[in-house]
Formats: structure tokens, sequence, C-alpha cells
């Protein structure tokens, strides 16, 4: 599963299409909105994380391109918080990156941020919840 924060710009003489149903229905993607200021006949904004297989995800962003949406993703990362994290190297398992890997033969986990694409996989997967998501941006009303 894919995921990423965006912010979705729609301008005034689209803001009233089923954009976002299309992205559902027609890509099979998955969205939880986390913003919206959308007013008939002026520019709407939209921060969504949405969510789907890879080439669905890719599919459904140029549908939203090819629409007139200006897409804006909201840079997000991972840290490990060090104080929680106890080495049992269940994020390593999971990691496609390899940012997160086990250092031999002191069986120490180590993380390399900037190898790190932020998918999520080993905050689902960590036991001590060490590994957590960060936001570049700040969202405010």
């Amino acid at each position: 599963m894919y995921s990423r924060i965006l912010v979705l710009r729609f301008p005034k003489d689209i803001v009233d299409k089923p954009i976002i149903t299309n992205l559902v229905k027609d890509y099979g993607l998955t969205f939880n909105i986390l913003k919206a200021q959308i007013f008939p006949r002026k520019e709407g904004m939209l921060v969504l994380e949405l969510k789907g297989d890879r080439k669905d995800y890719e599919r459904g962003i140029q549908y939203l391109k090819d629409t007139g949406v200006e897409i804006e993703p909201v840079a997000q990362g991972i840290r490990r918080d060090e104080e929680k994290c106890y080495q049992c190297g269940a994020c390593t398992a999971v990691c496609p990156t390899g940012a997160l890997h086990i250092k031999r033969p002191e069986m120490e986990v180590l993380f390399e941020s900037e190898r790190c694409s932020a998918c999520e996989l080993c905050v689902k997967t960590c036991p001590a919840r060490a590994m957590i998501v960060t936001f570049d941006k700040i969202l405010t009303a």
C-alpha cells in the first residue's frame, strides 16, 4: 500500500466536479481528508492522505494533473525515538529501501534516514512505537 499526504488546489472552474469520487471509483484509491476549504465558484483547497497500489496512485495523480488540479506534496519523513527503541529488529524485515538494517556482529539496528522513502511500514511494525512520522510542512487553519 502506497500512501502520501497531498495538498490539492482546485481552480474555481472545476471545484464542483466529482474529482475525488473518480479517484476512488476509477483508480481504486482511498483517502482521508485532513483539511478542506471549498467554496462554490472559488478556488478550493484539500489536504488529504491518498492511499493505494503504487501504479494506481501514479495513474490517479496523472488524472488529477490532467483535470487541472494543482498537486503539492506535504513532505514527510520518519524518525526513530532512540529512547523507545529496544533494538528488536522487527522494522528491518519490512523496510523496502534498507534504511533500517542490522549492524553485525553487534546486532544493533541502524537507521539511515537519507535512504528512507517514508513508506511507514516500520511505523506499523514497530512493537515499541519508536518509529514516528514527521511532517516538514505544518498545516494551519
